[in-house]
């Protein structure tokens, strides 16, 4: 592909993929340390994942008017990049010491989600610096599919690693792949957007980020149906793990297996994304992933009967919905990038953040909580089926009309 061909954009891209890959071992290695060493309950499954989560909903706004100011925004990048990779790295050192508490999974979760919160943002910008406006679908349609490779392989390779060398030791792929994540960003030469001075103080420019997207008419029934799919997506996840290894019996191992091939489906999204955004247009497209990514999880709760049942069930749940993640994620953040104007890029993307990120430590605590009061199965079951509801808001929305790349939208 030619946007491979051109230098910058490859080293953002091959720093995300190698990212990405060490982050899915992540997902499943941290909460298993917490199963399998510190013998977690449905409630502590939720604080762990809410505690990653929070930093979206507490720094968000102020640091997407802090960002806007910032001059090496790149560099602000790299440096997140590696304090994470020493807060991961702590973990297997305190296993070893057999110092490991809940306390330090939750500090470490948290100082990495706030790291994120800084990485997150300023990737907005660096983003637009090295890729063309013609080229955000297929800029996205490499980048995640990148992630959806990292689905493939990273939770087979974090299983087997849990397997072999235990949960925490396994977080230290993680903690490698972001010393080479921040590599790759050293190399990026592309010059940032100039840095323009902004009057007012950070509320009023918290506000104006905050007032853009409520009076557009396409971010605001955005925002707010993929917020209700993420809250009551990561109600799910907060017990997903929990679940399939407690109740349904799945070894760390064949777990990582069955969700890394089942991931296929993800990879396959990311190829198709673009094509059917073109055949169809990207807002229905993006109503199409808007279904077809929470709906197959309640395969989860269904999955019943004989172990080759149960393993078919949970992977053909994890191939449709990375089809669908896939197929919302490419068309919609395409659309997104090129409504938002520079000027309002990094506040714009601070607020919606605040609101689509936000809810999901809250989901988290909904799904730990509700886990723990009324069973796993059928917490799995509501929450599966509510989060189909964010598709509701699209409805009468200007967004199933949307054909095209929209137009910047004014400053």
């Amino acid at each position: 592909m030619k946007l491979l061909r051109q230098a910058d954009f490859r080293n953002l891209w091959a720093g995300q993929t190698v990212s990405l890959f060490g982050d899915q071992v992540t997902l499943i290695a941290l909460p298993l340390a917490a199963v399998f060493v510190l013998d977690a309950s449905a409630a502590e499954m939720g604080y762990l994942t809410a505690a990653a989560l929070l930093p979206h909903l507490l720094f968000s706004l102020p640091a997407g008017v802090l960002l806007e100011r910032a001059k090496r925004r790149r560099w602000l990048m790299i440096g997140a990049d590696l304090v994470r990779a020493g807060l991961l790295a702590s973990i297997p050192v305190a296993y070893g010491l057999d110092a490991l508490t809940f306390g330090q999974l939750y500090g470490v979760a948290f100082l990495s989600g706030s790291l994120a919160v800084v990485f997150d943002i300023s990737y907005s910008t660096i983003y637009v610096a090295v890729t063309r406006r013609e080229d955000y679908v297929q800029a996205n349609s490499l980048l995640n599919g990148s992630r959806a490779f990292s689905y493939i392989a990273g939770p087979s390779v974090g299983g087997v690693l849990v397997q072999i060398l235990s949960a925490p030791t396994a977080l230290l792929a993680d903690a490698a792949s972001y010393v080479a994540s921040a590599l790759f960003l050293t190399r990026i030469r592309a010059a940032e957007p100039p840095v323009e001075p902004e009057a007012g103080s950070m509320w009023e420019q918290i506000k104006e980020g905050m007032q853009f997207i409520g009076r557009e008419r396409i971010l605001r029934p955005s925002l707010i149906s993929v917020a209700t799919l993420n809250f009551f997506n990561f109600a799910f996840s907060a017990i997903f793990i929990l679940y399939a290894t407690r109740e349904l019996g799945v070894s760390a191992g064949t777990l990582g297996v069955v969700l890394g091939a089942g991931a296929v489906g993800g990879l396959l999204g990311a190829v198709v994304a673009g094509r059917v955004g073109r055949r169809i247009g990207l807002g229905p497209a993006f109503v199409v992933g808007m279904v077809l990514f929470p709906a197959p999880l309640l395969l989860v709760p269904l999955a019943q009967g004989p172990r080759g049942v149960v393993l078919a069930m949970l992977f053909i749940a994890e191939f449709l919905s990375g089809l669908g993640v896939m197929i919302l994620d490419i068309n919609v953040g395409a659309i997104i990038t090129a409504l938002t104007p520079h000027r309002l890029r990094s506040r714009s993307t601070g607020a919606f953040r605040f609101v689509n990120y936000g809810v999901r430590p809250l989901g988290a605590l909904a799904g730990g909580a509700l886990g723990s009061a009324f069973g796993l199965r059928p917490t799995l079951f509501v929450t599966a089926g509510a989060a189909v509801a964010g598709v509701l808001w699209l409805l009468p929305s200007p967004v199933t009309g949307l054909l095209e790349l929209p137009e910047e939208e004014p400053a």
